[in-house]
């Protein structure tokens, strides 16, 4: 065990100095296309290594090849943290190598994982009761209610949702047999009422902070539908329900209590390493009758339901260790204070925008993304974009809205300062003055 205490102590060395350079390193990989492959042998090694060696070639090959999701200067796509806390309790599940394929695999595993849902739903104020696990993403959470929607619901199709809503909706149904049915967007990009037709529908997705825009569809009208024609609403909240942790932000939430189920993503915009998706459901039976099946193998004596009949994965990972390190080393007060934080900076960066001759806000904010452009063409935009990158120095992403190719900057990442914003704002118009 001493060379295993030598060795990790090295990597947690490697890991802290990491996080204390990530700023200075690209923000978005600079290798080509099959850098990284030609980098490595090409065969398995005959004899061992030492593992610092691994630690050798993390600096040397691999980590040109990273794009640094842990960057305080990522602002693309919906920005992350993997925080402190944890990181040390990815390390003690990977440890522990717990495999809850049933509760009594690990009764700690299973226990734990349901008393942090109801903690999360707490802090997040969901109502009681609600039956929680955590899968790996959104998407496969997508996957979860669609498919107990449509077991719920026998000879209707047809799922409803938003022209915005992320494309893990299209993948499910799809996987699943079910006709998507896109309701166009409004003037703000959230789902037009107009345009629902709920005819065959087993399920209605509805998103609170759309990945394009972090648009808000109209949720509590959305399940008084569902509820008069029997479908399954399903809210994603994946980017957004994070800050519900705030009371302030709430309003934007309404409704979403009466869905039938939420996906909220801890490793987005909630410190938790990836993967970690929490999702909620008030119809846990309809989720058994969808996803249980008991093999004489794995028959138990025990009067316990098992996570593995409420979804796909039979076996699952100790994720709910991180998340509660994370909630109890954080506390309310510190996911508040964070998230306030990054919206006061999304406003700050809005107000930039807003303020600068050549520039325009593209689209309501409600959280901490800023859609803009500058004047010009799509093409001068993207050109823009494709220069921002190239530098380093940020990485932003873009969207289509209203047929208009957009800039997105997304606030999330927990060691983002106010001069890690201005540092964008100050790329995005140089690369735009060149």
């Amino acid at each position: 065990m001493s060379a295993f205490r030598d060795d990790g102590a090295a990597a947690l060395e490697w890991a802290a100095a990491y996080l204390e350079r990530v700023r200075e390193l690209p923000v978005l990989s600079q290798v080509e296309p099959g850098a990284i492959r030609a980098a490595l042998p090409e065969r398995a090694p005959d004899a061992p290594e030492p593992f610092e060696a691994v630690l050798r070639d993390l600096d040397e090959v691999l980590l040109p090849g990273l794009t640094h999701w842990q960057s305080p200067r990522y602002f693309a796509y919906f920005a992350t943290t993997g925080s402190e806390p944890g990181i040390l309790a990815e390390l003690l599940a990977a440890t522990l190598n717990q495999v809850g394929i049933l509760w009594r695999t690990s009764p700690a595993l299973q226990e734990l994982e349901e008393v942090t849902l109801g903690w999360l739903a707490e802090l997040l104020g969901l109502p009681e009761g609600l039956h929680g696990h955590i899968e790996d993403t959104a998407s496969t959470g997508l996957v979860t209610a669609l498919a107990a929607a449509r077991a719920a619901a026998p000879g209707k199709r047809v799922v409803v949702c938003s022209e915005h809503t992320h494309s893990s909706t299209a993948k499910a149904a799809r996987l699943l047999e079910l006709e998507l049915r896109a309701v166009p967007g409004d003037d703000d990009f959230s789902m037009r009422l107009d345009g629902i037709d709920l005819t065959d529908a087993c399920a209605v997705v509805a998103t609170i902070g759309t990945t394009s825009s972090a648009a808000i569809d109209p949720v509590p009208a959305l399940a008084d539908r569902c509820a008069v024609a029997g479908a399954w609403l399903h809210v994603d909240a994946a980017y957004a329900g994070s800050a519900a942790v705030c009371p302030e932000l709430r309003p934007l939430f309404a409704g979403w209590e009466r869905a039938d189920s939420i996906g909220v993503n801890p490793h987005k915009w909630l410190f938790t390493p990836m993967d970690c998706s929490a999702f909620w459901s008030c119809r846990p039976d309809d989720l058994r009758n969808a996803f249980s099946l008991v093999p004489e193998y794995l028959r138990a004596s025990e009067d316990v339901v098992s996570l593995s009949e409420y979804s796909v994965p039979l076996g699952r990972r100790f994720r709910a260790l991180k998340l509660w390190a994370v909630l109890r080393c954080y506390g309310r007060e510190g996911l508040q204070e964070t998230i306030r934080e990054h919206l006061r900076l999304a406003a700050l960066f809005e107000g930039w925008v807003r303020e600068e001759p050549g520039w325009e806000v593209c689209a309501p904010r409600h959280f901490s993304l800023v859609c803009f452009r500058m004047d010009g063409s799509d093409e001068q935009n993207e050109a823009l974009l494709e220069r921002v990158n190239a530098t380093g120095e940020a990485f932003l992403s873009h969207a289509r809205l209203g047929g208009r190719f957009v800039l997105r900057l997304a606030i999330g990442n927990a060691r983002t300062a106010e001069d890690d914003v201005r540092v964008a704002w100050d790329v995005l118009r140089r690369e735009a003055r060149a």
